[in-house]
């Protein structure tokens, strides 16, 4: 077996022959229709709050973790390790390599996968494999023509002059039953073998590869058809799906053997991935809509209606040879023959390609790297939870969020463990937590889903929080780390095996990531939580904050502090017995709760609650800008992410090395000098560059406490765009902006149609609408409901222009405080028009009603008042 070429090209193919053969090859199936965008996953679990939060810092995941990236082509006896890192190695097997007894086809030979598997995991390496019948080109020990010999006198042969091989008539009885009990007893073999990553589904076509081109459907060339019917493909699909229950599949084509794969835990395999060819040039994985010709990977999967069937099924490929030594030198909008490497990778969800010549890429290639770190999943763990100081039995808790493409296919156990003070594991603790439930915080849209300009993404996965109970009796008193780490079941063949390892700082090489420390009392330790806080107050209000004040706790050992909650969420902490919360609504009552805490962890009842109402703002104060808001713009690694704590229950996270969060639309009013408060989360002191200017932002709490900072910003009459990034280093995480109303120019203040200040009646409704400020509109107005927007500020009264914003498919008017206003017609009920009129408003706080006793009032965004 010294001689297996290294790749299908081996056998002098021309790039252009094979690439003129997938010109060619028509989709199998009929024509559907996208599958559109999937519907988000349950939101996770909150954090314990009586949990003491941990934040750990994030940093570049490694190249070569288990089952992603690039996989080299098995070569007996050589080093798997050399050359670009990765984890996977590809192996090809001839059919008859395995069946090799010339007069039963149920005898089979297994040493020669057995010999490329213990070969691969002694490198601590896992394989992906594929069995074939043809192969062009082949010779020696990688034959051409790898039927096998039983077959003989049992099917007919049908010649390929093209390809110079022969295929067996795949519809015959004799050969199907030969190949399922093969399968079968493939399954029965190798079925969650820790050594094997990814099986390709081959056995059919030429390189197993699902076609026979020319000799295929499209007949009108004289040629006759090689494949199987659709019934006796999709007969070798189920004997798949029934051998494999634990070992992830792959199929070529989402329409291979009538789409038989679609319905099955089968992922799928471009064997051409991100390649361009024809002229003009075409696309042959990206789809039609992004340049991509009518055979592309994509289109099959669009015109199927499974483009999202990787959420649970892995998708690989082959990263077409003609452009691996090129492809990266492009990275990440391709050239020429190279397509759009990272829109193929975000498309497709590829968790991994074979890819020969990355042997020859430099270690350190930024580019390389980029893409092999989107590929499948990369994991960080954002925080843990757990007490400071424990015995007994104690609650533990991680965060883990993914910035990959895909989630990572298998039930690998999580384990927790205690390192003591010399480093050594001194209890470990296996955890039911898994990995599969964390999905990627964004998705790409497709085009095809019609759903916002290319490229575009959309929030999908959430920071997955884990939590379990573990027992700490028997430990010695004293210091020590809470760690986690994966545990790859090749370690039971190979204690080497390659570690999973998060995208943090603190990941060791071992494969545990330090979690932080720990103390493990004596005498049970410190279980006495502090007495209640009481006598909590408001010591002022103002239009945008809220201050408090209350009586101090007491404790057996010592309070550390407060956590302050408005409206149950914590929003902030004190290591004193006052607080201000800002950047609040006016006009608006907030509910507060108080609990006390120790250095061990222990958490008070809280407080009795609070009800306080900030005031008027006067006709100035400020106007709000939430960061997850649809209107903004993210780019690179930015996401929307979950946050108790925040306005709005979310923030946009991984904001600077690059990425940018711009919030579009800021009112500029007149132009000039305003306060522009940027509210944030960061446990670590960060700085951000807004709008070209630097701004300190120093560490909150934690990454779960809501902190702000304000400086002065000019901006121009009109419409602005505010955008946040950090070119050298990561910013904080960005809860929102409010932007002063005056102050070098005077300008409207913003009121939302959903604030919970406002009054609805009747069928008013408060509904999703993705063009609006907010993300959220109020519909249904009129006909005898109506929507009151409370504490309008009116300054000293007088007449002021007040704008509604509004959508309306179809020409409405609408009763405001008892003058008629009408309202043109928007393009649809996703587009936002405005309307102003002058109304005249009394000193202090108004009520501003709009109605329609006599029919329907457009769905209402928000109002301005000036």
């Amino acid at each position: 077996m010294n001689s297996r070429p290294r790749g299908r090209f081996a056998a002098a193919l021309g790039a252009a022959v094979l690439g003129a053969a997938l010109v060619l090859i028509a989709p199998g199936a009929a024509q559907a229709a996208p599958a559109g965008p999937p519907p988000r996953p349950a939101a996770p679990a909150s954090p314990d709050p009586t949990l003491q939060v941990h934040a750990l810092s994030a940093a570049p995941g490694p190249v070569d973790n288990p089952l992603k990236g690039w996989a080299k082509f098995y070569n007996p006896g050589g080093n798997q390790n050399t050359g670009y890192p990765h984890s996977l190695t590809w192996g090809y097997f001839g059919l008859s390599e395995i069946m090799t007894s010339a007069s039963n086809c149920g005898s089979y030979n297994w040493s020669i996968i057995d010999s490329m598997l213990a070969e691969t995991a002694g490198y601590g390496n896992q394989a992906a494999i594929r069995i074939y019948l043809t192969y062009p080109g082949g010779t020696g020990s990688h034959p051409a023509n790898a039927i096998p010999s039983c077959f003989n006198g049992n099917v007919a042969m049908r010649g390929d002059t093209y390809w110079n091989v022969t295929h067996p008539d795949y519809d015959s009885a004799f050969l199907l039953n030969a190949m399922k009990n093969f399968i079968a007893a493939f399954g029965a073999r190798y079925d969650g073998d820790p050594r094997l990553g990814f099986i390709h589904m081959g056995l059919v076509g030429l390189w197993g590869e699902w076609h026979t081109w020319p000799y295929d459907t499209d007949t009108a060339d004289g040629l006759p058809n090689y494949m199987p019917t659709d019934a006796n493909g999709a007969q070798l699909v189920a004997a798949f799906d029934a051998a494999f229950n634990t070992t992830k599949l792959e199929i070529r084509y989402p329409d291979a053997a009538g789409g038989a794969a679609n319905a099955r835990d089968i992922g799928y395999h471009d064997d051409s991935f991100c390649f361009r060819e024809g002229s003009p040039l075409q696309g042959v994985s990206l789809p039609m809509s992004m340049g991509g010709a009518s055979y592309a990977q994509l289109q099959r999967k669009l015109n199927v209606g499974t483009e999202n069937k990787w959420i649970t099924s892995s998708m690989g490929g082959e990263l077409r040879p003609e452009i691996q030594s090129t492809a990266f030198q492009y990275w990440p909008n391709g050239s020429g023959a190279v397509d759009n490497l990272k829109a193929c990778i975000e498309l497709d969800h590829a968790t991994w390609m074979i890819n020969e010549q990355s042997g020859n890429y430099a270690s350190g290639d930024a580019n390389v790297a980029a893409a092999v770190r989107l590929m499948g999943y990369n994991l960080t763990v954002n925080n843990a939870y757990y007490k400071n100081t424990a015995s007994g039995t104690v609650n533990v808790g991680v965060q883990i969020s993914n910035t990959g493409v895909a989630p990572f296919y298998y039930p690998w156990t999580m384990v927790l463990g205690l390192k003591n003070s010399s480093g050594t594991v001194v209890r470990t603790f296996d955890t039911s937590w898994d990995l599969r439930t964390v999905q990627p915080l964004q998705i790409r849209n497709f085009p095809d889903w019609n759903v916002g300009a290319d490229p575009s993404y959309r929030a999908y996965g959430y920071p997955q929080y884990f939590q379990t109970s573990v027992s700490l009796s028997g430990l010695a008193a004293g210091d020590y780390q809470w760690v986690l780490r994966v545990r790859n079941p090749l370690e039971t063949v190979n204690a080497n095996a390659k570690k999973l390892r998060f995208a943090n700082t603190t990941q060791q090489a071992d494969g545990w990531l330090s979690l932080g420390a720990t103390t493990v009392a004596t005498g049970g330790g410190d279980t006495t939580a502090p007495s209640t806080p009481a006598g909590l107050n408001t010591t002022g209000q103002t239009a945008s904050s809220v201050s408090l004040s209350w009586t101090a706790s007491t404790d057996n050992v010592g309070v550390t502090g407060y956590q302050i909650l408005r409206g149950g969420t914590a929003v902030g902490t004190s290591a004193g017995t006052t607080y201000t919360d800002s950047g609040l609504t006016a006009s608006t009552a907030y509910t507060y709760t108080v609990k006390a805490y120790d250095a061990a962890g222990n958490y008070s009842a809280a407080s009795s609650p609070l009800t306080a109402t900030t005031s008027a703002s006067g006709g100035g104060g400020t106007t709000s800008y939430e960061a997850e808001a649809s209107g903004n713009t993210r780019t690179g690694t930015a996401v929307v992410a979950a946050c108790g704590a925040c306005s709005g229950g979310s923030k946009v996270g991984y904001v600077g090395n690059g990425a940018t969060l711009a919030f579009n639309g800021v009112a500029g009013g007149t132009g000039g000098s305003r306060t522009v408060t940027v509210y944030y989360t960061s446990a670590e002191a960060r700085t951000a560059v807004i709008n070209g200017q630097t701004v300190n932002l120093p560490a909150t709490a934690n990454w779960d406490t809501v902190g702000s900072a304000s400086f002065t910003l000019n901006l121009a009459s009109g419409s602005n765009t505010i955008t946040i990034g950090n070119p050298s280093g990561w910013a904080p995480d960005i809860d929102r902006i409010t932007v002063a109303t005056s102050g070098g120019g005077t300008g409207p203040t913003g009121y939302e149609a959903e604030a919970s200040g406002n009054t609805r009646t009747g069928t008013a409704v408060i509904a999703a609408c993705g063009a609006c400020s907010g993300g959220s509109k109020v519909g249904y107005v009129g006909n005898g409901a109506t929507l009151a927007f409370n504490g309008v500020a009116g300054g000293a009264g007088g007449a002021k222009t007040v704008t509604v914003y509004y959508t309306s498919a179809a020409a409405r008017s609408a009763v405001i405080n008892g003058q008629t206003v009408n309202f043109p017609a928007t393009a649809n009920w996703d587009t936002v028009g405005s309307a102003s009129f002058t109304l005249n408003l009394a000193s202090g706080s108004n009520t501003i009603t709009i109605s329609n006793p006599s029919g329907w009032a457009p769905d209402i965004d928000r109002i301005t008042v000036s």
